[in-house]
C-alpha cells in the first residue's frame, strides 16, 4: 500500500510541476462584470483547458476599470509572482471610451506589450473596438494600434473579443458595453482557435 500512495504522489507531484502558467491582464471585459467569477469567460477557459488536457493554470488578474497605465503598474509584479508561461492582454477599452489621446495610448499598449514579451512568456493581444459613436476617425485609428502592435512585437492577436456579442442585444448587459452570461462561451470561441495555436495545438 506504501508504494501506491508513494507512486500516487509522484504522478500527482510531476502532473502539478509540468503545469504552465497563463496570466490574463485585462479589465471588465476579462473580469466577469455583473456576474459570478465561475461565469465569466475567463473561468469558462479554465475549464476548456483541463476538459481538453492542457496542462495550465489561469491566473486571472483583470480588474474592473482597468487601463493601459494600470497594467503597466501591476505587470512586472505579476510576473515576478506567477512567472507566466503565457499572457493574455485585455486592455485599452477603458483608456479609448475615455476619449484619451490615440499617441498615449499607443505609447502605453507598445509598453506594456514590450513588458510581457521581455518575460519570455508567448503573448495573445485581445484587440477591441470603440462604439461608433465617438467617430470613424478615432474608433479606426484605436482599433488599428492592437494589429500594428501585435505585428511589432510578432505576438499573437484576436482582432476583436466582442465580434460576436457587441451587435445582439440579446448578448448585452443593458448599459449596451459589457456582455451577459449568455456570451461568455461566445467570447470564449472567439478566442480560442488563436489560443490553441499559441498553445502548440492548431
Amino acid at each position: 500500500m506504501k508504494f501506491y500512495r508513494l507512486l500516487f504522489l509522484l504522478i500527482i507531484f510531476s502532473s502539478s510541476a509540468s503545469a504552465k502558467t497563463m496570466l490574463v491582464l485585462g479589465d471588465s471585459l476579462s473580469a466577469a462584470y455583473g456576474m459570478q467569477q465561475q461565469q465569466g469567460w475567463v473561468a469558462l477557459l479554465q475549464q476548456r483547458l483541463s476538459e481538453q488536457y492542457f496542462e495550465v493554470d489561469v491566473v486571472n488578474a483583470s480588474i474592473s476599470g482597468e487601463t493601459l497605465s494600470g497594467g503597466l503598474t501591476r505587470l512586472p509584479v505579476l510576473l515576478n509572482r506567477h512567472q507566466p508561461d503565457y499572457i493574455v492582454l485585455e486592455l485599452g477599452a477603458n483608456d479609448g471610451l475615455r476619449g484619451g489621446n490615440v499617441k498615449v495610448i499607443e505609447k502605453n499598449l507598445r509598453k506594456l506589450m514590450a513588458t510581457a514579451t521581455e518575460s519570455g512568456a508567448q503573448v495573445l493581444l485581445l484587440g477591441i473596438r470603440l462604439p461608433p459613436n465617438y467617430g470613424p476617425r478615432y474608433t479606426e485609428n484605436f482599433f488599428k494600434l492592437y494589429e500594428q502592435t501585435a505585428v511589432e512585437y510578432k505576438t499573437y492577436r484576436v482582432p476583436f473579443l466582442l465580434e460576436n456579442v457587441a451587435l445582439d442585444p440579446k448578448m448585452m448587459q443593458s448599459d449596451g458595453l459589457h456582455p451577459n452570461v449568455i456570451a461568455q462561451p461566445v467570447l470564449l470561441d472567439t478566442v480560442w482557435p488563436i489560443m490553441q495555436i499559441m498553445l502548440g495545438k492548431p
